[in-house]
């Protein structure tokens, strides 16, 4: 199953994780959040017409919300419900924009993004004339690209760099849907990843008759052995464009 969630046709594609921006063949390693000068040089290496940004998904923070039977009527008080929701599951002070999406009857997946951040973002496209189409969390593009080939349960890892072999970053699981979403900004080496968030996820999902039958990494450019054959997601995978 592909998510329809915060997608957008026709668009060039801007990456942008905390160690490094990316937009055609323009490559810049970063510290954090880029600066307006390198997102303006970084846009002007794309055709012209609206973008598509994936961002880091601890600046885009997600998760699945259950049990969600019955919900306030109309559409504004449904995204406030979700609003809170959102920040309640993830104890988040600062407000977020949160867009939801039903993938089952009463689990949906929330996602957003910091306000300031994303109003910083749209004035950016405002001024240099560069329509921003969409913002999708790393996680999700590429369980989008991944998701024409999901016929078995699986697992994938979006993984941030934080030095030292270490990963930051989301476990997502599938079975006949998405099913399982974990995030942590703590970093872990691969051993750790494997101990403390692979087996117990897969555990988990084998209660669930949902045993991963595969593991996709993304972020690392290997990976040791964690008792599910394994697949490395490389840039030529990854920046393509979500059909």
């Amino acid at each position: 199953m592909r998510l329809p969630f915060l997608q957008a046709p026709e668009t060039s594609l801007l990456w942008l994780e905390a160690h490094r921006l990316a937009a055609g063949t323009h490559r810049r390693p970063l510290a954090g959040l880029p600066t307006e000068d390198q997102l303006a040089q970084a846009l002007a290496a794309l055709p012209l017409g609206p973008t598509r940004w994936v961002i880091d998904d601890l600046w885009a923070p997600s998760v699945l919300l259950r049990d969600q039977a019955e919900l306030p009527r109309g559409a504004e008080a449904q995204e406030a419900f979700f609003r809170w929701r959102f920040s309640q599951s993830l104890a988040l002070e600062e407000p977020h924009f949160v867009q939801a999406i039903e993938i089952e009857p009463g689990t949906w997946l929330a996602s957003g993004i910091r306000e300031d951040l994303r109003d910083s973002l749209l004035q950016l496209g405002l001024r240099l004339d560069r329509n921003l189409h969409a913002i999708t969390p790393r996680w999700l593009h590429l369980y989008n690209l991944l998701a024409p080939t999901l016929d078995l349960p699986g697992m994938l890892l979006s993984l941030s760099p934080a030095g030292g072999n270490r990963y930051a970053g989301s476990l997502v699981a599938w079975g006949r849907t998405l099913c399982l979403l974990r995030q942590w900004s703590e970093p872990l080496d691969p051993q750790g990843w494997n101990e403390e968030r692979i087996a117990p996820s897969a555990a988990f999902l084998q209660r669930e008759s949902r045993t991963p039958q595969s593991l996709h990494v993304w972020g690392a450019s290997s990976w040791p052995d964690a008792g599910i054959p394994t697949r490395i997601l490389d840039d030529r995978f990854a920046m393509a464009e979500a059909p």
